[in-house]
């Protein structure tokens, strides 16, 4: 038998039921207060193609708060140089969107090329 996925102890069907005053209550206070100031324009053109049902839609809201609405939908999620898919999941509730979508990629460094090091430099003549 399969684990059935809760968050705060309520089920998928009832965080979807959730309106957002309730969902307020049970987020930390940084993404408590940033839903309580209000969405921007852009965050509200989102979420009025996400109610329209919707599904793939781009955006470049990175500071969107997930909220229940969301559960379900694929987002591509703006990285400053491609749009990555983001499926939204029960466990992503409360997060920003910008931290599933990486902005950045790990440093990876070769050898050093011909002319980098003073060793380089003598290269033998024969």
């Amino acid at each position: 038998m399969a684990k059935e996925l809760l968050w705060q102890g309520r089920t998928e069907e009832k965080v979807k039921e959730m309106d957002l005053k309730e969902f307020m209550t049970l987020i930390p206070s940084r993404q408590r207060r940033s839903l309580k100031r209000g969405h921007t324009e852009a965050q509200k053109k989102l979420l009025k193609r996400i109610d329209a049902g919707a599904n793939n839609i781009k955006t470049h809201c990175r500071n969107m708060i997930i909220i229940p609405s969301m559960l379900g939908k694929n987002l591509r999620v703006y990285t400053g140089k491609e749009y990555f898919l983001v499926g939204i999941t029960l466990e992503m509730l409360g997060h920003y969107l910008g931290e599933f979508a990486h902005s950045r990629k790990p440093v990876t460094h070769s050898s050093a090329g011909v002319g980098a090091t003073r060793s380089s430099k003598a290269v033998s003549a024969r």
